[in-house]
């Protein structure tokens, strides 16, 4: 799959990412997550995208934001709208998804194999042309929930597939217990 001398970079769909792991049940540690895929190639790049809620006096978002900023990502934020929808229920939209192909198509002569961590089929385009210039492309997310989380067309599309349930024990933070007196609660660090 990898290449110890191919020019590797990643591009994360944050919120994609974020609702795959919830969904097996597990927390992403990045700081591994950025070594494991260090090791496998020359990283060139890890790109991870969001959108933040700019109006709120806490975004429960931002520790992790600033987080990543220090420890070698790049960062791809902009203002999430908040907006109300026919039901009456608050919506809040921010999608990335154009800035992540603009930033993909733009790093393709600098890249050999892209690393898509989105399940997200509207993908399946940017897969393809990235194809068509050469670089092989990775798609993570997991088919192990129902409905799965990777649209079959980008599933399809990519070269390589790799489900995050198989990444579980490589990039997934550590879970502690507190003592049983204590309530027996888990918790993260």
């Amino acid at each position: 799959m990898f290449y110890r001398d191919e020019r590797l970079a990643l591009f994360i769909d944050g919120s994609n990412l974020y609702a795959a792991a919830k969904t097996l049940g597990f927390d992403i540690d990045y700081k591994k997550l950025r070594a494991e895929f260090a090791h496998k190639g020359r990283l060139i790049r890890a790109k991870y995208y969001t959108a933040l809620l700019e109006d709120q006096d806490y975004s429960p978002i931002r520790p992790l934001v600033d987080w990543l900023d220090y420890n070698g990502y790049t960062m791809v934020t902009k203002s999430a709208k908040e907006y109300t929808d026919a039901a009456g229920r608050r919506k809040v939209k921010g999608n990335m998804d154009l800035e992540l192909a603009i930033d993909a198509m733009e790093l393709s002569n600098a890249m050999d194999h892209m690393v898509l961590f989105s399940g997200d089929g509207d993908f399946r385009v940017l897969v393809e042309a990235l194809q068509r210039k050469g670089v092989r492309v990775s798609v993570v997310s997991t088919i192990r929930c129902n409905p799965p989380m990777i649209a079959d067309e980008l599933r399809r599309q990519a070269d390589n597939f790799i489900d995050l349930d198989d990444l579980r024990s490589i990039i997934g933070r550590e879970q502690k217990s507190v003592n049983a007196d204590e309530g027996g609660a888990s918790f993260d660090d």
